[in-house]
């Protein structure tokens, strides 16, 4: 029997009709391009890393002569790579753990329990995100300055904890939420802080691993806020170490051989969470 097509908006009696085939593998071609220039420079790189850099400069072409891995291990431990994702891992995990508390806290108050004046924080919110993010890395370097939280991870975490993006998600999560559940928790006596941790948190998974996925991207990636914070501390995260190591005497492969040990988590994340990662991000799109 043949393989029935219930997704997408072809279907397997449109396939009939020599038109839609045409269609049908016209999109297949320009998906298959798509997907080679997505893949092109990260192949690119990976394979300039097993280069030394004389081959890098006269020979220019993609395959390299040998694949030895005794060149990325060099780097590696020039590097002292371990130590800097220990850095980061830290740097990611607290923020993690912030952007789903403090934002989902906001966002459950802005939805369910409506104090007064949540009109006015939520408008102030949504102001918030016409503001460029490098417009405010100034006084929040001051304030950081001025509390002493300089040469720590605490900024950082902080600093995604109130991410008006993700306050955005978490309201319009919990706005879907059957209001029953919230008034039947009250009349058993549950304060709100009890009903945000037991039963509203519990029930938004999906919208929490959409923050999960969304907050290590940016924790991992982040540059700017943790070079200012942690630069000379020796707490000095993945991408703050790829700087220091390009302003020293490093050659261009060593560089590229550094950009791929700081692309292999995001990437590792990618391909582990490709299929729920799409699923997760329509489904916190739809409403209803």
């Amino acid at each position: 029997m043949a393989r029935q097509f219930n997704n997408g908006i072809i279907r397997e009696f449109d396939l009939k009709r020599r038109p839609v085939r045409v269609l049908y593998g016209v999109l297949i071609l320009i998906g298959l391009l798509v997907a080679f220039a997505g893949a092109a420079p990260l192949v690119w790189l990976i394979f300039s890393g097993f280069k030394d850099i004389r081959e890098f400069v006269l020979e220019p072409t993609i395959l390299p002569r040998e694949f030895n891995l005794e060149s990325y291990i060099t780097t590696w431990n020039n590097l002292r790579f371990v130590r800097f994702y220990r850095n980061s891992l830290i740097s990611v995990v607290g923020s993690v753990i912030s952007a789903v508390f403090f934002n989902g806290l906001l966002g459950y108050t802005l939805s369910k329990i409506k104090p007064a004046g949540s009109k006015i924080v939520y408008a102030l919110v949504i102001w918030s995100l016409l503001i460029p993010a490098t417009t405010s890395i100034v006084p929040l370097f001051v304030n950081i300055t001025r509390v002493g939280l300089t040469g720590s991870f605490v900024p950082l975490w902080l600093s995604i904890g109130a991410n008006a993006f993700f306050v955005v998600l978490f309201k319009n999560f919990f706005d879907e939420l059957p209001q029953s559940l919230i008034e039947a928790a009250k009349i058993d006596g549950a304060k709100d802080l009890t009903i945000f941790t037991k039963i509203a948190m519990p029930l938004s998974r999906p919208i929490i691993m959409v923050i999960v996925l969304y907050s290590i991207n940016a924790a991992w990636s982040d540059f700017l806020l943790p070079f200012l914070v942690l630069n000379g501390t020796g707490l000095e995260t993945v991408m703050v170490r790829l700087f220091q190591f390009r302003v020293t005497r490093a050659n261009d492969v060593e560089i590229i051989r550094a950009i791929v040990f700081s692309i292999i988590p995001p990437l590792v994340l990618f391909f582990i969470f490709q299929k729920h990662i799409t699923q997760i991000s329509l489904r916190s799109g739809i409403k209803g």
